[in-house]
Parts: C-alpha cells; structure tokens; sequence
C-alpha cells in the first residue's frame, strides 16, 4: 500500500486560546508553528512537523492527510482517484505549514484528504541515538505521543468503503452490517498499515467528524489520562472502557469547543492476509461498548 498512515487532522476551534490550552496541558502536545489564526501542534513521539492545526472559527473537521510513500506514488492515487470518479487537485509545498506537493481529494462523503509524501521532519523528544522510552522533561498532562485514527461519517458506507479500497488501497478490519447486501453497510473500520484502523467511519451526514484518536501505551496509562480530564474538568462522552470493535481501550471525550477526541489502547495486528470481521446490528452495542454493552444516543448522533 502507497498510503501509510494518517499525518495530521485539521479541525475549527471556536476560541483559539482556550483549545490551545487543551491540546498543550491536557493532551501534552507542543506549538511548533503559528499563522494566520492558526496553531500546528505535535506530540513528543512523533518525527513530522504537526499531527493537529487548530483553525479560530466554528467547529469541526477542515480536512485531514495522510503520508504516503513517495511522492511518486501520488501520480498513481491521482489515477485511481479520477478512475472512481471523484475530484482531487494537486496541492503545492507551503499551502500546509510543513508539508510538501500532494494531492487534495474530495471524498464521496464530502470530506477534504490530502495525500502527501514530503514533510519537514522536528523529530522526537528523546531522539534517534539510545532513545530513551519516554522524555524524562517536558512532558504534560496526558503526554499524548502520537496520533492514531479518525472516524468521520458518511450518508452512504458502501460507496465510502469501496473509494478507500479502489482508489487508496485501504483494507476493511471490521464491518457494521444491517443485513445481507453491500448496500446495508453501516460502518467500516479500515487499515492501510497495521493498525486495526486507520480511518473509520459509520452512517450519518456527510462531511462529519465524530472523532479522532491518540494512541497511548495501555490500560495505565489510559486511567491515568481519565484521572487527568477530571482535574482538567473535560468532559468525558464515555469510558474508561474497552471497544469490541477493535477490541481497544478507550475514552472519549470533548474539547473545549465540542470536537470529540479519544486516547485509544491496545488493538490488534492487521496486515495484506488480515480476513474482515463482521458485526450485525444486534450486537451493535457490545461492539462499540463491550464493557457495558450499552450506547449513549448522543455518542451517535454529535458530531461537528
């Protein structure tokens, strides 16, 4: 597969100082770049230049990308993206503060991708030589050390699934189904590396974004960060808990201006031979909440 993981979620935050506060002392993250009513943030295990831009103005999901092999890579996805019959534009070095050429697609479902294979690299906090397993200075709050996923939703799973799998080479992990046709697809989970899921996504309006997630290392390190959101006074969606869909640990919770974030755990391995998973309807519940087998409304339904 060219496309390799998700690089960076840009999202509108309706008041810059406070979700700046939030994504620096809750989630730990770094300011590495300022402009234009803009902050780029990172996390301390990550190489690229920001994973997060906050935009001051409304709220919800501007676009996201993700990195790609080489930039020869992108000729071929321009190809099969115009084959499956949606738009895409090149996009040139310094549109994104840190990002090289690439290619913008509108997805089927409304959303805004980029693809690019070319970012400045800032580096880790504990380097490449005798890494440490942590920074031993400088980490706060949750110490988030690196993105993970995002889930969006789409008026039509099916069609959104197979743009993932003609155009971008993704692969579907786990399957929400309603009954036997492909049309009755309520949500995918889909991996373009090895994760359990790398972009997700489930019926309800286009262009939505209902989350998305920071890997931390486990179950500790997961009641630690709920321990931390109750002293910052962030307000938990649910958890601490754990996911039969992708069989991760997970919380889920809010940022100051409403966008739903998650810190994510454990999982399992896919790869090229990993053979789908299916969840029907009745199960719904015990997938996306297998410890207490029960849904919030409202976890369906916000989105921004």
């Amino acid at each position: 597969m060219s496309v390799m993981r998700l690089g960076y979620v840009h999202v509108r935050v309706t008041d810059l100082a406070q979700a700046r506060k939030h994504y620096e002392q809750t989630l730990g993250m770094d300011a590495v770049h300022e402009e234009g009513g803009r902050v780029y943030l990172k996390s301390w295990d990550e190489d690229d230049h920001h994973s997060v831009v906050l935009e001051e103005g409304g709220v919800g999901l501007v676009k996201f990308g993700y990195k790609v092999t080489s930039d020869g890579s992108l000729e071929e996805l321009e190809s099969r993206v115009a084959a499956f019959g949606a738009h895409s534009e090149r996009m040139s070095k310094g549109e994104n503060a840190g990002i090289g050429d690439g290619l913008r697609v509108t997805l089927p479902s409304d959303h805004v991708l980029e693809l690019y294979a070319d970012v400045e690299r800032l580096g880790t906090k504990v380097g490449k030589l005798n890494p440490d397993p942590w920074p031993r200075h400088g980490l706060r709050g949750i110490g988030v050390p690196r993105i993970n996923h995002a889930l969006i939703t789409t008026e039509d799973p099916a069609l959104l699934e197979r743009f993932f799998a003609d155009a971008l080479g993704f692969r579907p992990a786990e399957r929400l189904v309603g009954g036997d046709e492909p049309k009755d697809l309520v949500g995918s989970w889909m991996f373009c590396g090895e994760n359990p899921h790398d972009i997700a996504f489930v019926n309800g309006p286009n262009g939505k974004l209902h989350h998305f997630a920071y890997e931390i290392e486990d179950w500790s390190a997961l009641l630690r960060a709920g321990d931390l959101m109750s002293m910052d006074d962030v307000p938990i969606d649910f958890g601490p808990a754990r996911h039969g869909i992708t069989r991760g640990g997970t919380i889920y919770f809010f940022d100051p201006s409403g966008n739903r974030n998650e810190v994510f755990s454990g999982g399992y391995r896919t790869g090229p031979d990993f053979q789908p998973i299916t969840w029907t309807m009745d199960q719904a519940a015990r997938g996306i909440n297998h410890t207490h087998r029960e849904i919030d409304q409202d976890f369906l339904q916000v989105v921004t």
